[in-house]
Formats: structure tokens, sequence, C-alpha cells
């Protein structure tokens, strides 16, 4: 049906909320209305088109045939349930009724199931669809992504918060957009597009801005660090860590003034250290720490530097995607890779292909384990029980460390912080629907954080940035679960868990290597290149040279202690 001839969304609701029992266990009723909500086709009657209802699978393991509620090749694998009807008497509740328990729908059970289903059938078709959506009929609908389409890491879509849209929400013009997408062009939603186009953007001006800096004669690390304090103020107040658009506003507001930009900047970083009252800001800030505002120092700037810093603060820091943003912030930091800004990065799909295997499809194998024996512990009665399996695997997970040994700027370990965390969200959904409040969630004081994610990088640059990286990826992934709560205090923790050193080689004291007349020996930078005047190609710069050093006591370096290594070491 064309989006003109599209029933209202109030209309579509009033309906299906006012049916009875008998019209919602149609589910292509439903999901015909829906379609026509959402402005697209409905399902061809051949399955052979991709798209139809009742789409035959073969399970490989037996040779049996199931069905597919309903299947769109290259989008989704759907699965409805009755949303009205109580359970049969052979599918128990997941837990027996407790005046103590908050209410919980009579169709939560059956989406549960639904998921489990989707996914096997999934597992049948040649191909794995980048959703799988679940249905209560005339109640909600549920989305798992997983945009990599290896079939090992379904999660909640966009996120555990935002998931489960209910029948009221189709209201919303952006809802019933999202779905469209999942319909029509679900790769469009893959929040990596988005988030790669604007960390591109940001890390462009970013470039500019050291290149300008250096060129009045500062030091690149000073630049550096000045440029790291500016970006996470302008990720914090994106995200309300600080007000919101309070610091773009004090950039702004000193148009014309540069020159009391860097003085009102060191008070507002002073401010964000300790915590407290910011005269700046005219409000009370909270206590960041960690380190990076140890150093308040700011660069004075000029206006074009002040009207860069501008426009990088305007864009939606929300959006950065932390498994490239480390690797371009990196570039635009050094002075000698700047020019490799556009260049080739690991592409976060690489690192998935290594990630996935290494580490979600392990942890992921241990939760299915531990779902199944806490939902059939929760059926038999036993609800204490349950809550008690899934919290012994929340513990596990808050226990598993991550270890890259050339992290580089944390493009691989944000990628199984990313990955765990989701992980974290359905443990902490299913524990919900098993009756656990909220407060009882948090009484255990424990979550997947930045501390479980090891790293050793011998380039100072890339070691700074790492650690911002996770922590800009684990606050996203805070506001994204909990809204605007804030995250305890200090935001910013010092775990130490990127070290900036050789992961080979460990040493007690270094000197300078001397020839036989007592010259320093040295060797090309292997970086600095000069023009061949012959064929114009980049040969090595005879005049770029750095000493040898021999070292003292050398011996095997120590590595921490971590459940799995990944990442993609160049000494191997």
């Amino acid at each position: 049906m064309p989006a003109s001839a599209a029933p209202d969304a109030e209309t579509f609701i009033a309906r299906w909320r006012d049916a009875d029992a008998s019209e919602r266990a149609n589910a292509q009723s439903f999901l015909n209305d829906l379609i026509d909500l959402l402005g697209q086709d409905r399902p061809a009657r051949s399955h052979l088109a991709g798209y139809g209802y009742e789409h035959p699978v073969t399970f490989a393991r037996t040779g049996t045939t199931g069905y597919i509620d309903l299947y769109k090749r290259g989008c989704f694998v759907l699965e409805a349930k009755r949303g009205a009807l109580p359970a049969a008497p052979a599918q128990l509740p997941l837990l027996p009724p407790a005046a103590a328990r908050p209410a919980r729908p009579a169709w939560d059970d059956a989406m549960v199931r639904a998921r489990g289903q989707a996914e096997q059938y999934a597992r049948a078709l040649p191909e794995w669809p980048p959703f799988l959506v679940t249905v209560a009929v005339g109640q909600a609908i549920e989305l798992f992504a997983d945009f990599s389409r290896t079939g090992k890491n379904y999660t909640h879509f966009p996120d555990a918060a935002r998931f489960r849209i209910r029948l009221d929400d189709l209201s919303d013009p952006a809802i019933r957009d999202r779905l469209r997408l999942v319909w029509s062009d679900p790769d469009a939603l893959d929040p990596a597009r988005t988030a790669a186009r604007v960390t591109r953007d940001i890390a462009t001006r970013l470039a500019a801005l050291g290149n300008s800096f250096e060129a009045q004669g500062h030091a690149p690390e000073r630049v550096a660090r000045f440029l790291m304090r500016c970006l996470f103020s302008m990720f914090a107040e994106d995200v309300r860590l600080i007000p919101e658009d309070s610091f773009r506003d004090l950039l702004t507001s000193q148009r014309g003034t540069p020159e009391n930009v860097a003085p009102l900047l060191q008070s507002l970083w002073a401010a964000m250290d300790g915590g407290g009252m910011s005269d700046v800001l005219r409000t009370r800030v909270m206590r960041f720490n960690g380190g990076l505002f140890a150093d308040t120092e700011a660069l004075p700037v000029d206006n074009l530097q002040l009207a860069l810093l501008i426009e990088a603060a305007e864009a939606d820091w929300r959006e950065v995607e932390p498994a490239i943003f480390g690797t371009l912030l990196e570039r635009a930091l050094s002075p000698r890779d700047r020019h490799k800004l556009g260049a080739h990065y690991t592409p976060r799909a690489y690192v998935e292909r290594l990630v996935l295997p290494t580490i979600v499809e392990p942890l992921r194998a241990d939760w299915e384990n531990a779902r199944a024996a806490a939902l059939r512990l929760a059926q038999d009665g036993k609800p204490e029980e349950a809550r008690a399996t899934l919290h012994a695997f929340h513990r596990q997970l808050c226990a598993t460390r991550v270890l890259d040994p050339a992290c580089g700027s944390g493009n691989f370990l944000y990628v199984a912080l990313e990955a765990m965390k989701r992980l974290e969200g359905e443990v902490t959904d299913l524990l919900r629907e098993m009756g656990e409040a909220q407060s009882a969630l948090g009484l255990e004081g424990m979550t997947v954080d930045p501390h479980q994610f090891l790293g050793i990088e011998l380039n100072p640059w890339a070691a700074a940035v790492a650690e911002l990286v996770l922590w800009i990826g684990y606050l996203q992934w805070h506001y994204r679960t909990h809204g605007r709560a804030a995250p305890s205090e200090p935001v910013l923790r010092d775990f130490r868990n990127i070290e900036n050193r050789d992961a080979v080689l460990a040493w007690t004291a270094t000197a300078p290597r001397t020839d036989e007349a007592g010259r320093p020996v040295t060797r090309w930078d292997g970086a600095t290149t000069i023009r061949h005047p012959v064929t114009g190609d980049p040969v090595p710069d005879p005049e770029a040279r750095i000493p040898i050093l021999d070292y003292q006591n050398p011996r095997p370096a120590d590595w921490p202690e971590a459940t799995f290594i990944v990442g993609n070491p160049p000494f191997i």
C-alpha cells in the first residue's frame, strides 16, 4: 500500500487497543495494518519472493521444516505472539504470583520465547538478517539487531532502554520512521554509519587546530592535551555531564575577544577536576578527576582557532563512534600522522571479526546457558534461585578482563566493552522481568566498566587517546541505558588500565650506543622522508637520525592477567 493511503496512527492504535482477544490472535491482520501504517508494500503471496508470511525454512540438524511468521530477505525475521491471551497450561508463567513483585504483562513470557524462535529461524536461513523482530499482537514490538550479519550478536536495538516499542509509542513519527527503515533499508539504521560521518568531520577540525597551534610554536604534546580537554568538554555538555551547550556558549560568548578564552577554560577545568562551584558556568559541576583535568593549561587562541573550536563544539558528540574516533583523533593530534587522517584505519567490521568470535561468542554461550537455567528455575517456582543464577553470570561478566597488548588508540578494547555492555543490558533486563527492582540491581555495586579493558601501547599519544576513548564509550552507554541519571563521582577514574610501555621488552635503563671513537651510533628515524631527485618517490631522509640505545638488564615484559587477549599486534 502506498504511503499516501496509510492509515492514521491514532486510528491504528485505537483499533488494536480496543480489539478483543480473538481478533488479537490474528497476527497477520495486525501486521497488515502495521505495514499499511508504515507505508510499505504488503507481503507477496508466494514465499519465493523473499517477503511473505509463513516462510518455510529447513532445520539442518533435524531435517524438519519450520515456518517464519513474517520474513523479508535482507531485512528481518519476525515472530508474533498473541498479546492478550494468557499462556496455555503447558507454558507456565516465568514466575509465580507474588504480591511484592511488580506486575508483568501476560505476554512478556511469550516475547522471551519468540526471540528464541526467531534466532532459530534466522540460523536456518542462507544468510543472517540484520534484524530480529518480535511482536506481542496489539501490545508491543521488540527489535534486536546484528549489523555484522554474523548471527552472533543480536542485541537490543537501539539499546536496552528503547528496544521495546509499545502500541502507544507508534504515535511518535520517529518510532514509525525507525520501523519503516527496518522494512525498507535496515542498514541505514546502523549507528556506525552516521557516527563515522560525524567522527571524520570532527577529526578534520581537530587536525586543522593542531596545525594552527603548532605553526605558532606550541609543542605537539601541549597541543594534544589541550585539544583532548576541549573535546571531552564538548562531549560532556552533549550528554549533560555539564549543563547542555554550556561549553559551546562559553566559546561563542568570546567571539571578538579570543584573549579571554584561555583563562576562562582554565577556570572551568579546575572546577571540573575537583568538583564544586564553577564561576565560569555559575553552577555546580561534578567532580571529574581521572587525570584528564589535573593539568588545566589552556593555550591562547586567535579568532580563527576560536571559530574552529566552536564548529567542533556544534557537532553532536553523542554520535561520535569510539571504534574509529580513537584512530582519527590520534592522527589529528600527532604531527607525524596527521596527513593520514583520511587514510586507511582498521574498520569497525574488521575489529568485530576478531572481537566477536574471541570474546563475545564464549560469553554469549555462557549467557545462553545461564538464561536457560534461570528460566527453568523460574518455571519450577524457584524465583530466588533463578535470580541468583543471573547474578552469578553478571559477576562473571564484571570479572572478565580483556587485554590488547598493542592497543593503539583502543579500537579493539572499545568494541569489546560495547559488546559486553550490550550483554550486561540483557542480563539486567531479564532480572527486571523476573521482578527485581531497579534499586536492587545496583546493590552489588558492579557493572562492566573501563577498568576491565587493559592495554599496552608504546606510543604515548595513542595510549592517552585509548583511555579517553574507553571513557567516552562507557559514558555513552551509561546515558543510553539510564537516560539522564548522572553517573557516580568522580566521573572519570584513573584505573591505570592503559600502560604506556613496550609490550615485548622490559629493561632497567638505557644508554646511547657509541662507536670505537665514542661517537653516538644512530639510525634513520623510520618515518621522515624526502623526494628522490630523479624518481620523485619518497625515500628515507638521511638527516633524520635517532640514537640507537643499549638496554640494561633486558627481559621479557610482563603482561597483566586477563581472560581474553585480542588486538592486532605488530610484533607477531
